[in-house]
């Protein structure tokens, strides 16, 4: 049996799955919570425990591993219309697998440089302006950014009459600058691929190393790429198949995690109605949004203040003192599990009920009726998934609590805002195993073994 251990380290728990590469199956699974404060080999060692306690010992041939442990990949983006390159640039972030965490337009202030230094991003990608368009404003930011302190690589993926400029610019200053294309080459076409690939590769190179990940290349024969970025490669795979297996066609996922809600759609999303007219950017074929403020622990409250508590109330039957009490908790002690406490299976339920909802309606686009001399007619901003035929789960709450499919009708089915595209009546499959990012890993090296692994995991919830 050749055997192959894929370890995702993530922010709150690493998980260890074992597969066996001669019949293309999951072996076992395990996680432990992710020690990032102390030595995150401690948190491997033990999932690896439980693993092998569940399988026997086992002698892996390969060793893969994709993370989004201390904080996951932290970028920055700078722009200049909010609309079009800063939207552009930070598609191009979350594409990668980056946790977006500012966004600047328009000419950096001093303020702005300053909050930058003081917000110590992973990578900072520098956009502005069209080809042979401003070129002004990148080279302006860019002399703001040379001021900068930090350790941080700059991505420069704007205007190419200002890129060696601006890579002159950022390098007197220390800092490492890379060109990269144009994230947005002619008014309103994206070119968000390159970027993803440069990012991936500081990843590799400098990220790993810097959040102490580079101890463990020991045990393993890469760490490849962000955790987000292994599930939208997992999911294009079972959207697409491979060697003439058919995929399941157009899908939404949800990952429903401690911190953040990760959603993904692959998909066109062109608008169904004849009498529709797009507005805005092109949507990309395959999507990932990332909401932080909501989540099952660390952003809990979050979801409280986006859904208001008049709603988790009716949800969980839960008064919004108890709910207050138990979201105190979370704050304590985010690692805290329902076990056989009925309230906070209760709040759990609700928590992932609205979250999924306010993730799926921030993520799909919006139909507006508007009225022109002509007559009555649809514009449709971002992309219409309402026919998008399945509904991937994953995420611990999911995974494990038990009211999946409940919780994804209710997402799917609430009219609280009906100008939204979400799916409406999509086929809801779960992600038992808890194995999607591994696959992501897998399909790197074995497509067509990630794929029918998929197949066969992935149940109907």
């Amino acid at each position: 049996m050749k055997s192959v251990l894929l370890i995702d380290f993530g922010s709150t728990y690493t998980k260890a799955t074992a597969v066996d590469m001669d019949d293309a199956r999951i072996i076992g699974t395990a996680s432990s919570y992710t020690t990032a404060e102390t030595d995150i080999g401690e948190g491997l060692d033990r999932a690896l425990g439980t693993l092998f306690e569940k399988t026997g010992p086992l002698a892996f041939a390969e060793r893969y591993a994709c993370s989004s442990a201390a904080g996951g990949l932290r970028m920055i983006a700078c722009g200049l219309v909010p609309s079009l390159t800063v939207e552009a640039a930070r598609r191009a972030a979350l594409g990668a697998g980056a946790k977006i965490a500012r966004v600047y337009s328009y000419e950096l202030m001093r303020e702005d440089t300053e909050e930058i230094a003081s917000l110590s991003p992973d990578i900072l990608l520098l956009t502005g302006g069209t080809d042979g368009g401003n070129r002004a404003n990148i080279v302006q930011n860019a002399e703001a950014l040379a001021g900068v302190p930090g350790d941080f690589p700059i991505v420069i993926a704007g205007n190419r009459a200002a890129a060696a400029e601006c890579k002159r610019l950022l390098e007197n200053s220390g800092h490492e600058a890379i060109v990269c294309a144009n994230v947005m080459p002619v008014f309103n076409r994206l070119n968000i691929a390159p970027v993803r690939e440069v990012i991936r590769g500081l990843f590799l190179r400098r990220i790993v190393r810097a959040k102490g990940l580079s101890r463990q290349q020991g045990l393993v024969d890469g760490i490849l790429m962000p955790t987000p970025a292994a599930v939208l490669a997992a999911l294009e795979l079972l959207s697409k198949g491979v060697g003439g297996a058919r995929g399941l066609g157009d899908l939404v996922a949800v990952d429903l995690g401690g911190a953040t809600t990760d959603v993904y759609s692959i998909a066109d999303g062109l608008p169904s109605g004849a009498s529709t007219m797009l507005k805005g950017l092109p949507e990309p074929h395959a999507k990932r949004t990332v909401e932080g403020d909501i989540g099952m622990r660390y952003s809990a409250a979050g979801v409280a203040e986006a859904a208001g508590m008049a709603k988790l109330c009716g949800l969980s039957g839960l008064p919004a003192g108890e709910i207050e009490g138990l979201l105190a908790l979370f704050r304590e002690k985010p690692g805290v599990l329902p076990g056989a406490n009925e309230s906070l299976a209760r709040l759990d339920t609700a928590l992932a009920s609205a979250a999924m909802e306010i993730g799926l309606i921030r993520h799909a686009g919006t139909l507006e009726r508007v009225y022109t001399p002509a007559g009555m007619t649809y514009v449709q901003t971002g992309k219409d998934l309402t026919r998008v035929g399945t509904l991937l789960l994953t995420g611990g709450s999911l995974v494990h609590g038990g009211s999946a499919d409940r919780i994804a009708r209710y997402a799917l089915e609430s009219g609280d805002e009906p100008s939204s595209l979400k799916p409406r009546e999509a086929r809801v499959v779960l992600d038992r195993q808890y194995i999607v990012a591994a696959m992501g890993l897998l399909g790197e090296y074995y497509p067509q073994a990630a794929f029918a692994m998929m197949q066969r995991s992935f149940q109907v919830a």
